[in-house]
């Protein structure tokens, strides 16, 4: 049984989770630390995380395992380390899921290797598939209910992350979205059509956007995408706002209305699975979900737009936007 197919039966749009990061630095992660080495260390603040999402409404919740794969992990010396951190990852979401008073599913999240594929750069795909599939046993193995891979920029990775994925669980729902951070395209130049009619074989669950350079950019992707396969179950888990330094530190400009707004006009577009990715708290989650339950007015906020970054921008943008921020 498809178990998130099967809890779209029941509900026409379905809440994620916000930002990971960003809570944990709330919490004491410091810049370099790993956040996935913080599942085994401290897994009460992880699930701290989790439970907030979980009371703002969010019934899916992705674990904290962005940057799980082992060369993720080799930047903090945790490439050995694979299967532990992910399991530990998937429990930690799973504690909390099992003790909601709503039914939530466990989404193991499986973010870029940060490495290029030949022939841009020297990861082969075999390589690549391999450390996904390490990756989504540890997740599948701590009780992962879909596996989500997310913030892709590169089509060959998603199929290497899938394939990885099914030799992990061959029958387990598989996610993915890709960001659309540079002028309405992916940094490796994909655009919404393409994900759709080129993923279409690949036996995705539900597929869509993340992450991003602003909400219009991420929503025309998004629009594109319904245009050119209207049955595909679509994701959206956007950004909140525009992101912007203030000093070293990238904040963003999204308030709750913001993206309550957002919310409204993505499920009116066709999405179904809705959430938001960096710079959003359970704040944030708490507006969107009051939105689309009907419980609260569809805020009349502006939607900020500006020009795409440069590529040096945009290139340090995705350097520090990591980890669902």
């Amino acid at each position: 049984m498809n178990v998130l197919l099967d809890f779209l039966q029941e509900q026409e749009v379905l809440v994620l989770d916000g930002a990971m990061g960003t809570q944990l630095f709330a919490r004491g992660l410091t810049s370099g630390g790993s956040p996935e080495e913080w599942n085994v260390l401290y897994p009460e603040r992880i699930q701290a995380v989790h439970q907030d999402y979980v009371d703002a409404g969010s019934q899916i919740i992705l674990t904290n395992s962005f940057g799980g794969t082992r060369y993720r992990l080799k930047l903090h010396n945790l490439q050995d380390r694979v299967g532990e951190l992910n399991r530990a990852a998937a429990q930690n979401a799973r504690a909390v899921a099992s003790r909601a008073h709503q039914r939530v599913l466990v989404a193991g999240s499986m973010g870029p290797t940060g490495e290029l594929l030949e022939p841009m750069g020297n990861m082969t795909y075999a390589k690549c598939r391999d450390a996904f599939a390490e990756q989504a046993m540890g997740l599948v193995e701590g009780g992962a209910d879909i596996l989500w891979i997310e913030t892709m920029s590169d089509l060959n990775e998603v199929r290497a992350a899938v394939e990885g994925a099914r030799r992990a669980s061959p029958d387990i729902p598989i996610c993915a979205t890709l960001s659309f951070d540079t002028r309405g395209r992916t940094m490796m130049g994909v655009t919404g059509e393409q994900v759709v009619e080129e993923l279409a074989g690949l036996g995705l669950t539900a597929m869509g956007a993340n992450c991003g350079n602003n909400l219009p950019d991420t929503e025309a992707a998004l629009a594109a995408m319904h245009a050119a396969a209207p049955d595909v179950v679509l994701i959206a888990k956007a950004n909140a706002g525009i992101p912007r330094y203030e000093g070293d530190t990238l904040v963003y400009d999204g308030t709750p209305d913001v993206m309550g707004a957002y919310a409204d006009r993505v499920r009116r577009a066709g999405v179904r699975l809705i959430g938001a990715c960096c710079g959003s708290t359970p704040a944030h989650i708490r507006t969107m979900r009051l939105v689309l339950d009907g419980e609260m007015p569809v805020p009349d906020v502006a939607v900020a737009e500006r020009p795409g970054r440069t590529a040096p921008e945009n290139a340090r943008a995705r350097t520090r936007r990591v980890r669902r921020g």
